[in-house]
C-alpha cells in the first residue's frame, strides 16, 4: 500500500484479513502482479491526490488460483488459474476480486507473462484503435521496446501493418525481433524515420510523451488525428492530438480496453504475442521495482512474485 503521497519509499507492506467472497465475488491467490507506471503515478507528488483517499492499495494486473468463490459464481472452482484486470491492490498474496475482471490463463502463459499481458495489452489495442491502423498502412510507435510499446508493435503487425519503432540502439534487436524496423531516438528522428518510410507516416503512437515524440509525429502525420498520446498529457491540451488513458483530459476507452482482453488472451495463446519480462521482484521488494520503473528504459514488462508459493 501506499501510505503517502510521494516516491517509492511511502510503499509498506500491510497485513489485512482477506474477507470471503460475496455475490460476484472471487478470492484469488496472487502468483504474480504486473507493475506499471500507472501504479506509481497513483502516489506520486505530481498526482495531487487526497490525502483522506490514503492509504492507497496499488495494483491494476494480477495472475493466480481460484481459492474460494462466491455463493452465486458457476463458471469457476477452486484451483482455476485465472487472470484478473482491472483489479484494486493486486499487490497481495491474496485477493477479493469481481468475477467480471478475471479470465481464464491459457497454460502456455508462465504466471509472470500472464501478469503482464492484459493492462499493456488493453492499452496498445486502444492506442490501434483510436489510430485506426490498418492492414498495409506505415505507423510510428515510439518507445517501442516498452510494455505498452512492445505490445503495439506486435499487434499493428498481426493487423498486417508495417512498424518503425523508436527505441536506444541497445534494444534494437529486441524490437526488431518484435516485427518492427527500429530507429533510434535523438536529434535527427524525423530525418531518420524519413529515410525508412518515404511514402510516409500514417499513423504514430506516442508511449513515452516527450515532446520530441509529439513533435516528431505532428511533424510526420499528416492527419493529426490520426496520432495518440498515452503519456503527454499537457501536449495533448495544448495541440488537440488525442490523449489516451487515465491523464487530465484523456479517454480512458473504458469498453474497448475490456473487450480487448479476450482477444489478447487468444493472440497469447496461440503464440502472436508475447510478453517480454525484463525483471521480476519478490513482493517485498515493490519499492525497488517502482524505483526501476520510474528510471525507465525497461524492455518488456516487470513483474512481481510471491516466490514462496509452489
Amino acid at each position: 500500500m501506499a501510505t503517502s503521497y510521494g516516491g517509492p519509499e511511502v510503499l509498506s507492506l500491510v497485513h489485512v484479513d482477506v474477507a470471503r467472497p460475496g455475490a460476484g465475488e472471487v478470492v484469488v491467490e496472487v502468483r504474480a502482479a504486473g507493475v506499471n507506471p500507472a501504479d506509481w503515478r497513483r502516489y506520486s507528488l505530481a498526482s495531487g491526490g487526497d490525502p483522506a483517499a490514503l492509504p492507497l492499495r496499488i495494483g491494476l494486473e494480477v495472475a493466480g488460483r481460484v481459492v474460494e468463490v462466491g455463493p452465486d459464481i458457476e463458471d469457476l472452482d477452486p484451483g482455476e488459474q485465472v487472470i484478473g484486470y482491472r483489479v484494486e491492490g493486486g499487490y497481495a498474496e491474496r485477493l477479493v476480486v469481481p468475477r467480471g475482471a478475471l479470465v481464464r490463463k491459457p497454460d502456455g502463459l508462465s504466471w509472470e507473462q500472464a501478469a503482464g499481458l492484459l493492462l499493456a495489452g488493453a492499452t496498445a489495442m486502444h492506442a490501434l484503435a483510436a489510430t485506426g491502423v490498418r492492414d498495409g498502412e506505415t505507423v510510428l510507435v515510439h518507445a517501442a521496446a516498452g510494455g505498452v510499446g512492445s505490445m503495439a508493435v506486435q499487434l499493428a503487425r498481426a493487423r498486417g501493418a508495417r512498424v518503425i519503432g523508436t527505441a536506444s540502439p541497445a534494444s534494437h534487436d529486441y524490437v526488431a525481433e518484435l516485427g518492427a524496423q527500429p530507429v533510434a531516438y535523438g536529434p535527427g528522428l524525423a530525418e531518420r524515420v524519413r529515410a525508412l518510410a518515404p511514402d510516409g507516416i500514417d499513423a504514430a503512437i506516442d508511449a513515452v510523451g516527450t515532446d520530441e515524440a509529439v513533435d516528431v509525429s505532428l511533424e510526420l502525420v499528416p492527419d493529426a488525428r490520426r496520432f495518440a498520446t498515452l503519456a503527454a498529457f499537457e501536449r495533448a491540451q495544448k495541440t488537440g492530438i488525442k490523449a489516451l488513458g487515465g491523464g487530465p483530459g484523456a479517454d480512458p476507452g473504458t469498453e474497448i480496453r475490456a473487450a480487448a482482453r479476450h482477444e489478447l488472451i487468444q493472440l497469447a495463446a496461440a503464440g502472436k504475442v508475447r510478453v517480454h519480462v525484463a525483471r521480476t521482484f519478490p513482493l517485498s521488494q515493490a519499492t525497488e521495482a517502482h524505483r526501476e520503473s520510474r528510471r525507465g528504459h525497461v524492455r518488456g514488462k516487470l513483474v512481481l512474485v510471491n516466490a514462496e508459493r509452489p
